[in-house]
């Protein structure tokens, strides 16, 4: 991992807005653009927690395996399994889900394939809005409510699509007023809406669409959903290599009689590395803009975690080690 001086001006870190650590949450769903990193942190957080001592669930909702490759594990089914001291893996499956929840809430026994009761089931998703999505997050809830892990963390769907997924239990509550139904979501958003449980990271870098959508994604958690926005991370913050003084001097090398006269003195040609030190400075600027135009659209005391770019071919668990570390530190822990 590179490091350097980080300048990005007033940034708030550390807490959420209520104060408590992002680590006395007990439910925390990460989510960002496509590309952002977004699974990455949600690994370095249950890392973190893990070596703070929490037992951590760390949940993928895709099921792509993402996850477990960031612990060098095998991939995980919808049964839980420990893929790291202190860490356990699931990933979501529909049916599983729906099986587990007629068995645990509605106390209906179901042996096998559910077949016929499956399809109903699809055909009632379709059809209402929001279903599907009550699974998925009942799931979550209900690891927080049994108290099976300290944390869960939530490798959650792009920042598109998570909204949707969080408004669920209260869409369901709007359509219904009574029932086992009814009785259910209260409960899930009991948990959901209540800021010193749950929170919502957003992650994103110092681009521009990922910046975009990251204030648009605030927006819409805070008029759509009851759960808070806890901290936004901003991945792949360049570090401050050069100050005012190197740039002026690496211009005054570039300039033709000083450039020839250094390669003959050097025995090689040194416009590559001119060129790199003057791209290095431009991506510096450009990417600090888009980090300043992010914090001065988001809300008052939202903190503001960066995370530096991870020169990395591959990543692993080493990198999954990094991020936490990483996170600790903005954490000040």
């Amino acid at each position: 991992m590179t490091t350097g001086a980080v300048t990005t001006g007033a940034v708030t870190t550390g807490t959420v807005t209520t104060g408590l650590s992002l680590l006395d949450l007990r439910l925390v769903f990460v989510t960002g653009k496509g590309g952002v990193g977004k699974t990455t942190v949600a690994a370095g957080l249950a890392q973190l927690a893990a070596e703070q001592g929490r037992r951590v669930l760390v949940c993928e909702v895709d099921a792509k395996g993402d996850v477990t490759a960031l612990f060098e594990a095998p991939p995980t089914d919808f049964t839980p399994r420990e893929i790291a001291p202190g860490v356990w893996s699931m990933s979501m499956d529909t049916e599983a889900s729906l099986r587990e929840y007629l068995k645990l809430h509605l106390r209906i026994p179901v042996v096998g394939r559910i077949g016929p009761l499956a399809k109903a089931f699809d055909f009632v998703a379709t059809a209402a809005p929001g279903v599907r999505e009550i699974l998925t997050v009942g799931k979550f809830c209900w690891e927080v409510r049994e108290s099976h892990y300290d944390l869960v963390v939530v490798d959650a769907p792009a920042s598109g699509h998570i909204v949707g997924q969080l408004a669920a239990p209260q869409a369901i509550n709007d359509l219904v007023k009574v029932g086992l139904i009814r009785s259910q979501t209260d409960w899930m958003l009991d948990i959901l809406s209540d800021p010193r449980q749950t929170g919502l990271v957003a992650v994103c870098t110092p681009e521009e669409m990922p910046v975009n959508e990251t204030l648009e994604l605030a927006e819409r958690v805070r008029a759509e959903t009851t759960v808070r926005l806890s901290a936004i991370v901003v991945n792949r913050v360049l570090p401050e290599l050069f100050g005012q003084r190197e740039e002026e001097i690496f211009e005054q090398l570039r300039r033709p009689g000083n450039e020839a006269t250094l390669s003959e003195r050097a025995g090689g040609d040194v416009a590559p590395v001119l060129e790199a030190a003057r791209l290095a400075v431009t991506l510096r600027r450009t990417r600090s803009a888009h980090l300043q135009r992010l914090q001065a659209g988001l809300p008052d005391g939202l903190p503001v975690l960066l995370l530096p770019y991870l020169f990395a071919r591959s990543f692993g668990a080493r990198t999954t080690r990094q991020v936490a570390r990483a996170l600790g530190e903005e954490l000040g822990l």
